[in-house]
């Protein structure tokens, strides 16, 4: 990344879509309000150029893939586009869940924008399959160019740009030797970006702090040292960002003397929990502030059901040529002295948003099943909700921890093996799914599918609703841990259906499986029977 500084240099790093937009009037009482990007938005990668400010962060197994928010004030961030959002940028068939999209590190340099990123193809295993690739764009709305695979010796990777001109290659490297430490260290290789390819042999030049868990690296050069910034502690309520610094690029690296720098991990009442994974980015007014991952638990839990959103912390350097937290201690703010910069507001999201909009995603990979327009969006019925490859389903983000989620549907099932409606989904182990259907005895009839780690169970059992003919609304309230369907064929008076359901199982801290992303609403239509039975709905609301 290009700074004003001679002496810095940047791997750049960093998310979705704001929730809400503060807009203060006097830049000198301007406020950051964390976390800055809300709902599952992790692994930022911050990036300047010029007065625009970038943040990249993961999207894992779901399609357009790596979402970039864009700033002019710091405070004020609107999801601009996604990087990968063609088949020829990323294919995720068959991925696991929190497989796919890792980690990705955005970078500026000589006119140029450069993006690093894993696509995960295996990660439950002792083995890791982790392909890395660079991808490069005049412009981060793209056209970017085709991937260039790098490597696969680990995750996490990111480019530095040295002042002498030259590119460095870093990634984390994975040991799945037993007995030993998985996180074998950081890795640093040569890399000529014009032909694609490493340079010579890689450096192991950092194993870590006694944190462990050392991973997401980012290397920056000021005042004479090279600076790496890693994560530590692994990505839950240990998680941490520790600094270390080095006269030379390829070490020895020195910790922090209070390292790390940042974390949640001593303080269990902190609202924003989980600190760490994060990149620096220095203003044009000579400000430096820490773009980092964080999480908030449900009231009265450990389960996080928005997933890992995206907070901004101040940073200072001190005389010592090491950097602090502003203010004492190294635990996340919620709220942060903004930058001496203009105030530059972006207009509110609708609770309405068209289904043509960046803000929807599907899983893994678009489907011709998908058929968007503004107004209106068919599906056309495909595998079930478990399913790895073919899914009918376009879903938003949950930003908020209340919420009232609501759409109109209409949808002719002929039989059992048929079904539409409305999803609170994590994952194909972790959804809620008020569906319509068919029943030969009943005929149109709701049901409810819970899939808890797995295992599925149909709350209604037997008391299936039977439903009249024509256009249906469904609707879900969300309020913190409690999720409630109900449905109406009016679209005014709402019934319950069903018990209260557990929202707090659609969580990175719940269940035998990893997770690492994060709660979606999503409108969804499946036929089992290979007919492709359509689906189509008016709108999805979220209030």
């Amino acid at each position: 990344m290009a700074n004003n500084r001679a002496e810095l240099t940047d791997s750049g790093q960093s998310c979705e879509v704001m929730a809400d937009h503060r807009v203060l009037e006097d830049p000198a009482m301007g406020v950051i309000q964390n976390p800055i990007l809300s709902g599952f938005n992790p692994d930022p990668s911050i990036c300047r150029v010029g007065e625009d400010y970038y943040i990249a962060t993961s999207t894992f197994e779901w399609f357009p893939g790596i979402q970039i928010h864009h700033s002019r004030d710091l405070i004020n961030w609107r999801l601009l586009t996604h990087a990968l959002q063609e088949t020829r940028l990323l294919d995720l068939r068959g991925v696991p869940s929190s497989g796919g999209v890792w980690a990705p590190a955005l970078s500026h340099h000589d006119g140029l924008f450069y993006l690093c990123y894993t696509v995960v193809h295996r990660h439950e295993a002792a083995t890791k399959d982790t392909p890395n690739f660079l991808i490069t764009s005049p412009s981060v709305e793209g056209p970017w160019s085709d991937p260039v695979f790098i490597n696969a010796s680990g995750f996490d990777p990111s480019l530095f740009h040295d002042d002498d001109g030259k590119k460095y290659w870093l990634n984390m490297v994975w040991d799945h030797r037993p007995q030993r430490n998985p996180f074998y260290g950081i890795s640093l290789q040569e890399i000529d970006v014009l032909r694609g390819q490493l340079i010579g042999e890689p450096d192991l030049i950092f194993k870590g702090s006694s944190l462990g868990f050392t991973e997401g690296p980012h290397m920056y050069r000021r005042n004479g040292w090279y600076y790496l910034l890693t994560a530590e502690g692994g990505t839950e309520y240990k998680h941490a960002a520790s600094l270390a610094r080095s006269r030379n690029l390829r070490g020895p690296f020195e910790v922090h003397p209070q390292n790390p720098i940042l974390t949640s991990a001593d303080d269990s009442e902190l609202a924003l929990q989980k600190a760490g994974h994060a990149s620096l980015v220095e203003t044009t007014t000579g400000e430096w502030y820490m773009a980092h991952l964080c999480a908030r638990p449900l009231p009265g839990t450990r389960r996080c059901n928005l997933g890992r959103e995206t907070a901004l912390q101040k940073v200072t350097w001190h005389d010592d040529d090491w950097l602090y937290l502003e203010g004492e201690g190294n635990t996340p703010r919620e709220q942060v002295k903004a930058p001496r910069l203009p105030i530059h507001p972006w207009p509110d999201l609708p609770a309405r948003i068209p289904f043509d909009s960046a803000h929807y995603a599907t899983p893994r990979m678009p489907s011709d099943r998908v058929i968007r327009s503004p107004q209106q969006l068919r599906l056309r019925g495909a595998e079930s909700l478990e399913s790895c490859f073919e899914q009918a389903m376009l879903a938003r983000r949950l930003t908020q921890q209340q919420a009232i989620v609501t759409t109109c549907m209409n949808f002719q099932p002929a039989g059992f093996q048929q079904m539409a409606g409305l999803v609170a989904y994590y994952n194909n182990h972790l959804f809620h799914y008020l569906y319509l259907s068919h029943d030969e005895e009943i005929g149109r009839c709701l049901q409810i599918h819970s899939c808890d780690d797995g295992k599925s169970t149909f709350p209604l059992e037997n008391e299936i609703v039977r439903v009249p003919v024509g256009k249906l609304y469904l609707r879900a309230v969300f309020d913190n841990a409690c999720l409630q369907f109900s449905w109406s064929s009016n679209g005014t008076d709402f019934q319950p259906i069903g018990v209260p359901l557990d929202a707090s199982i659609l969580s990175d801290d719940y269940g035998n499986h990893w997770g690492f992303t994060g709660s979606f609403v999503g409108l969804a239509c499946q036929d089992l029977t290979g007919g492709s039975q359509h689906a189509d709905f008016d709108f999805l609301d979220i209030e």
